[in-house]
């Protein structure tokens, strides 16, 4: 890890020009048989968080999430025992999917068209006139999904064998989320989205502060830049492996608006009073390789991830976190309108997006340039590239 030169705008050091300052190529962003590479290569075995322990308060609470990348349900479930495991939604009798419900609370899960019963544990508990099959229950099981939560998120990883754990593949991140407020967080505001834009070019838009004066004006410019910070630049960046931080700089002097003021003004007696205004990491922005990013800001716990669903098409999963239910009419409000920001926001995000990627599969660009504050990006797509080129070679090792 390098140790950064700080200050809002300030050049990124040795390690990030290390990853080069040419230009990236457009290709990746808009081309079927790259993002089939992606696919295998990256999603399908990689560490992705899907949903919090909140959602699975008690024995028996189960989740459904779906992966478009690799037309995959999947069954998170909360046992007896406490512990939380995951499984292919689909019974192992001829592959109908199990459960139709996106949540709830259950025992036992009961295939609609043969009625095979399924604990909660995965196991196999009844089949009618299972005598006549050539199999052992014990056969039967769910397919299991690899499962584990850091900080209260949870994450799942499609390769049968991992070759990492979710907090060796984490590292420093572990213990710094573990300060949190995510990890006691109760109950969530979440805005889910579908768009047609590349997974990477629209996670792209939220590692880069270069667009706000110009998107933003309205909505969240004000408290983003300021005279002295005239895009909003990070005060710094580091790099750990395939992940990234930056931390946010803070405008001394914001223009917020009516609404805004009233807002903060409802939520941060409430958060103070709660205890979970002080930890060290108010300002920082971690971006988990490949496609989650969290702010540790106490107003507003926010996680972001970008599942891709084809090479131009992707669904986003916006997500605030809050601990505790509304003490009162104005926390609540300021919750609401913590997340009604967040989509405006994105909705003026969401137009030159597209746009972009408009303008991308047409083929016309052979290749995108990024500025030196834009290093996110390029990080990004440097370690997307070299997973997708050493499975390249393991797979033509592999044919040889």
């Amino acid at each position: 890890m390098n140790t950064p030169v700080t200050g809002p705008g300030a050049p990124p050091g040795e390690e990030a020009l290390a990853l080069g300052t040419g230009p990236i190529p457009a290709g990746p962003y808009y081309r079927p048989e790259y993002f089939e590479l992606e696919r295998e290569a990256i999603f399908r075995r990689t560490w992705l968080n899907i949903g919090h322990v909140c959602e699975l308060p008690e024995a028996g609470s189960f989740i459904v999430r779906q992966l478009d990348f690799a037309s995959a349900s999947i069954l998170i479930t909360r046992g007896k025992d406490g512990v939380v495991r995951a499984f292919h939604n689909v019974c192992t009798h001829r592959g109908t999917q199990l459960v139709a419900e996106q949540d709830g609370l259950k025992s036992t899960f009961t295939c609609p068209y043969h009625a095979w019963t399924f604990s909660n544990d995965g196991q196999l508990r009844a089949a009618p006139d299972f005598e006549r099959f050539y199999v052992d229950k014990a056969q039967c099981s769910l397919p299991a999904v690899a499962v584990d939560v850091c900080a209260g998120l949870i994450f799942v990883n499609l390769d049968p064998s991992p070759k990492q754990g979710l907090r060796e593949f984490l590292g420093p991140f572990v213990e710094q989320w573990e300060t949190l407020p995510v990890g006691d967080a109760t109950t969530f505001s979440e805005y889910i989205y579908e768009i047609d834009a590349n997974w990477k070019l629209t996670y792209d838009n939220f590692q880069e502060n270069y667009h706000l004066r110009f998107i933003h004006p309205r909505s969240g410019g004000g408290g983003a830049v300021g005279p002295d910070n005239p895009f909003g630049y990070p005060m710094d960046y580091k790099f750990y492996g395939e992940h990234r931080t930056q931390t946010i700089w803070t405008n001394p002097a914001p223009k917020l608006s009516p609404a805004q003021m009233v807002a903060f003004g409802k939520l941060v007696p409430a958060l103070m009073q709660r205890g979970l205004m002080n930890h060290p990491y108010g300002r920082a922005y971690w971006a988990v390789f490949p496609n989650l990013f969290m702010i540790g800001t106490p107003t507003q716990p926010f996680v972001h991830y970008v599942m891709p669903i084809s090479a131009t098409r992707s669904r986003g999963v916006i997500r605030i976190y809050w601990v505790g239910d509304d003490m009162n009419a104005s926390e609540r409000y300021g919750r609401e309108f913590s997340m009604a920001m967040a989509r405006d926001v994105h909705s003026e995000d969401r137009v030159v997006i597209e746009a972009g990627q408009r303008g991308l599969n047409s083929g016309a660009l052979q290749h995108i340039h990024l500025q030196q504050q834009e290093v996110l990006l390029r990080h990004l797509m440097y370690h997307v590239d070299a997973k997708i080129q050493a499975y390249k070679a393991e797979q033509a090792g592999g044919a040889a």
